[in-house]
């Protein structure tokens, strides 16, 4: 006995919520996270070792922040440009640098 699911799948939900053509982009978009995840992973601890600070501290802390961070945001648009999805991490990318500012703009 099968019971039809008229809800959308994952990928659909996902296809809707970023606004993209089709199914192969959400999989694509995916596996940029998936690439960028796995870099920064790698790159994590030597970028902090190389600066020697004590792991878990309150200075490793800001140094990820400061570091590791922007480095994220610049490996998805590579991983982006290599797998063809490049203008959408580059609009993520203004949408996250407009709620920056806006968070710094003065209230009038």
């Amino acid at each position: 006995m099968s019971v039809e699911n008229d809800k959308p799948g994952f990928l659909q939900r996902l296809q809707t919520k970023w606004k993209l053509d089709s199914l192969l982009q959400v999989v694509l978009v995916l596996v940029v996270f998936a690439c960028t995840g796995f870099t920064i992973l790698f790159i994590k601890n030597p970028v902090l070792d190389f600066f020697g600070v004590e792991k878990g501290g309150f200075i490793n802390t800001i140094l990820y922040l400061l570091l590791v961070l922007p480095l994220y945001q610049i490996f998805l648009l590579i991983y982006g440009f290599i797998f063809g999805q490049f203008n959408f991490f580059w609009e993520k990318e203004k949408q996250i640098f407009r709620r920056i500012g806006r968070m710094f703009s003065r209230k009038k």
